[in-house]
């Protein structure tokens, strides 16, 4: 027997391999031992056998004679798909010969091996973004914890040992295990929001192939309040309802309400007289307002007929609003003719008034208007005047119109009368009932006190503005209880009292708060205005319904050209929580609109600026019209022209005809406009001897058609050289203002004399034109060549002078008799028909030497056509050289 033993090998073997690789490390290593050895076969080790799992492993035999073999790797070894690998192996000799059969196997051993792990992954985030969010003013430990891994087998090269955040310079920083911190307090205002990239490595230093990006928002701390909301909203003029906060809500932060109260004011206190108003004249205001007529205005401009006010200080601003400042050295005295003589038992007074408290604990009286004895004594027979912060009206009645112990003096006492703002005064006075409204707003005196009534006495009066007047009882006249503050609009209009709806006119802002679709606005939504429209008071429950509510709020301004520049806006807001006075504070808001400015006009007069008409249309009961052919324009205007109509964008509120030159002289000469001219038209009209005024707010087509139809007439015309008048029209009371339009009315002088001579080429043919315009005398601008023969000119100019005579003769008869059968209404009409569609021809060819301009003097043959000239309506003639053809 040759093969008696079988082979040996150690019981266990451990082993280790690195993945990817085919080489397997053993401990101990792999040799078979055989005693049968050194024979041949039998101690000999022919191979290595595995058994058990599927392992990738094989052994190989190094050397049959000693035994030694090694473990290698089959297949792919992955760490990654199994880290361990346990199975069996025994050891086989060569048997008995080499055919190899009786061949003996040695016990089983058990072989562990372990994969060991290469670093091939990088580190891979969780999550492909991280957001979150923090609030402002607050230090976290861990805002967010961003986690990435690696496939690697090994916790080497598996686990993830370090992340760094690689955006410079941000406030945040990342510890081993991922989680992000702030460095320093955040804040909203500063910066909203935060992106920062961050990166990982595992424990075998490899980064991750991809970076991070980490979103952290930075939220406000709640505060309540207000939010979305503008501090500053532009105003167009002529935009109608502009939206203040479309886009504003409440924050509550949360808690339980059950009320909310908002209270919105626009400060206008600082925009001419308390806010935007129409800054138009007092006496056209009140003809806009459909006041009653009679009022006299005591505080005019200054101007040749009210100079009484010259010598004041005024504080216009630039809307053109007349505004007068006392600083109690300043009145003036109201001309006798002015003052009214007689105030009835009704009669009111108005005004605009700003005034302080009066310096001193016992003030003196302040007189805004004194009606005194002039000279001997110091008797008050009516006065408005303020006495410590309370408006005192004083009326003393004359004995004969009562002789009873009557009311005289009627006290109030308000806050706004020392509160250094713009208000409306107006004291109606039904005697014995006083009323004072202010702003609209009427007041009950608290205090009347009576009095005896005046005795009569021949004594003159004097009225006085900012002061009374002591004329007696004193060594030299002067003023005393001199008014401190400011006034405009001082007007005074016995016979009637003022309705409540023309005060309310009269003082009425053109500017306020509005709420756009009261219809959307929620059920339990309550809100009311002050009279002025500048307080808007808004109430709820639900926070939506408010949010909407005050979406709706918005700033309107009627003006077409209002005042531009800021109005302040402030919003203050009380909340009140369940069971709870208030529960949550919420900060004023602050903002202002802003009034752009609005497009100006430019106002242009245009026209023929020179009328020349014979002595009988000069003298007859009409006169002559000398603004026929006027046209009033605007660069700013709606539509495309239309003539005659009021579609313009804005109106006129005065046109004045000033006489330049020596004054009418009324015993010869007038410068009127009929009463009929104005009917149907907000106008109203004062003339004299300086001049003319029309004077109402209407639109620019109207006052076209009342100055067309102002009349110049003169009784005496021989007298007159030329007449010269300018023509200027206003909007807002002088704000904008037209060009000056200068005309002249010159006489016709119908005599049969030369007046130069115009030469033409010889040769050229001079055809007849027809005239189409009225005849207006201009200029001449011709050149002088050679004269004809004396003979030729005198038979050519007696002939023109005949033709012109004999047609003027005919047309005048005709003209009488198709006027005499015309009724008196006409009279409204413009009578002055031109002879603009007459086609007169006058044609002059004397030998084709030249034209001969001439004149016509109507002197002596004045009394032959008498007769029909002085008829009540006559057709005019003008002339214009420039169509006269010969």
């Amino acid at each position: 027997d040759f093969n008696k033993h079988k082979p040996w090998i150690e019981t266990s073997y451990h082993g280790v391999i690195t993945e990817n690789m085919d080489t397997v490390l053993l401990d101990p290593p792999l040799v078979a031992l055989d005693k049968d050895a050194p024979v041949p076969y039998a101690g000999e080790i022919c191979a290595f056998k595995i058994y058990g799992e599927e392992a990738p492993f094989e052994a190989v035999v190094l050397n049959r004679t000693s035994g030694e073999g090694v473990l290698q790797a089959s297949g792919p070894v992955d760490c990654e798909s199994q880290k361990e690998y346990t199975f069996i192996i025994q050891a086989y000799d060569c048997g008995a010969g080499p055919s190899g059969a009786d061949w003996k196997k040695s016990h089983k051993a058990v072989v562990h091996i372990q994969v060991d792990d290469v670093n091939e992954f990088c580190p891979v985030f969780r999550e492909p973004l991280y957001k979150a969010s923090v609030t402002e003013g607050k230090i976290y430990d861990s805002i967010l914890q961003v986690e990435a891994w690696d496939q690697d087998c090994s916790p080497q090269y598996s686990q993830i040992c370090n992340y760094e955040i690689v955006t410079a310079g941000t406030p945040f920083a990342i510890d081993r295990n991922g989680n992000i911190r702030n460095t320093e307090r955040l804040s909203y205002d500063k910066q909203q929001s935060y992106t920062i990239m961050v990166t990982a490595f595992d424990c075998g230093q490899k980064r991750a192939k991809e970076d991070v990006a980490v979103h952290i928002d930075v939220k406000p701390v709640c505060k309540p309040g207000w939010q979305g909301w503008s501090k500053r909203v532009d105003y167009e003029p002529g935009t109608g309802s502009r939206p203040l906060f479309p886009k504003m809500h409440i924050e509550t932060c949360g808690g339980p309400l059950s009320g909310v109260k908002v209270m919105l004011e626009l400060q206008t206190n600082h925009i001419g007289k308390g806010c935007d108003r129409e800054t138009y004249s007092e006496k056209s205001l009140q003809k806009l307002c459909g006041a009653a007529s009679g009022s006299t205005d005591l505080l005019p401009g200054p101007s040749s007929s009210t100079n009484w006010t010259a010598s004041l200080l005024t504080d216009s601003s630039r809307d053109s609003d007349l505004i007068y400042r006392f600083d109690g050295h300043q009145a003036a005295n109201v001309p006798h003719h002015v003052v009214p003589q007689n105030l009835t038992d009704q009669f009111t007074i108005a005004t605009w008034m700003k005034h302080g408290p009066s310096p001193g604990l016992r003030a003196e009286k302040e007189t805004l208007l004194c009606n005194s004895d002039k000279t001997e004594m110091n008797r008050h027979h009516y006065s408005l005047y303020v006495h410590n912060c309370r408006l005192v009206f004083l009326l003393r009645r004359d004995f004969t119109q009562v002789d009873t112990f009557r009311p005289a003096e009627f006290h109030w006492k308000l806050e706004q009368i020392c509160d250094k703002e713009w208000h409306y005064y107006v004291i109606n006075a039904e005697f014995p009932a006083v009323t004072l409204f202010v702003d609209g707003v009427t007041y009950e005196p608290y205090l009347v006190t009576d009095d005896w009534p005046i005795h009569t006495a021949k004594i003159d009066t004097q009225l006085t503005v900012g002061a009374c007047w002591q004329g007696g009882e004193v060594g030299t006249p002067r003023f005393t209880q001199y008014f401190h503050g400011s006034l405009s609009g001082l007007t005074i209009r016995p016979g009637r009292i003022e309705t409540q709806k023309v005060i309310s006119c009269l003082q009425a802002c053109k500017e306020g708060l509005d709420i756009n679709s009261l219809e959307s606005l929620g059920k339990d939504i309550k809100f009311h205005f002050n009279p002025a429209q500048s307080l808007l008071v808004v109430e709820g429950e639900d926070l939506d319904s408010i949010n909407t509510a005050m979406s709706k709020v918005s700033y309107i301004n009627s003006r077409q050209f209002p005042t531009p520049g800021l109005r302040r806006l402030h919003v203050t807001t009380a909340v009140q929580c369940f069971g709870e006075d208030t529960c949550l504070s919420i900060p004023e808001i602050k903002s202002v609109v802003m009034v752009l400015p609005p497009s100006e006009p430019r106002i242009t007069i245009a026209g023929s600026n020179r009328l020349v008409r014979p002595a009988n249309d000069l003298r007859g009961p009409l006169g002559v019209a000398p603004f026929k052919e006027l046209h009033i324009t605007s660069t700013v205007m709606k539509g495309d022209g239309f003539e005659n109509t009021c579609y313009v964008m804005h109106n006129l509120d005065y046109c004045d005809v000033l006489v330049i030159g020596e004054e009418l002289n009324p015993e010869r000469e007038s410068l009127e406009i009929h009463h009929s001219a104005l009917l149907g038209k907000h106008l109203d009209a004062t003339n004299s001897t300086s001049g003319i005024s029309i004077y109402g707010v209407d639109c620019m087509a109207h006052y076209e058609q009342a100055l067309r139809q102002v009349r110049y007439r003169n009784w005496r015309p021989a007298a007159l050289n030329e007449r010269k008048f300018r023509l200027t029209c206003s909007e807002l009371n002088g704000r904008y203002t037209s060009n000056g339009f200068n005309l002249e009315v010159g006489l016709m002088h119908l005599n049969c004399h030369i007046s130069t001579f115009i030469s033409a080429s010889f040769g050229v043919q001079q055809l007849p034109v027809p005239v189409h315009h009225p005849l207006m005398i201009h200029t001449l601008n011709s050149h002088m060549s050679a004269a004809p023969p004396a003979a030729t000119v005198v038979i050519v100019v007696c002939i023109a002078a005949l033709v012109v005579i004999v047609v003027i003769g005919v047309y005048r008869i005709h003209a009488t008799h198709q006027e005499g059968s015309r009724e008196d209404e006409e009279e409204v009409k413009d009578t002055e028909e031109d002879w603009d569609n007459s086609a007169l021809n006058i044609t002059v060819n004397p030998m084709e030497v030249g034209l001969l301009f001439f004149i016509l003097d109507e002197e002596g043959g004045e009394e032959e056509r008498e007769d029909v000239s002085e008829r009540k309506q006559k057709k005019k003639i003008e002339w214009d050289s420039t169509s006269l053809t010969y």
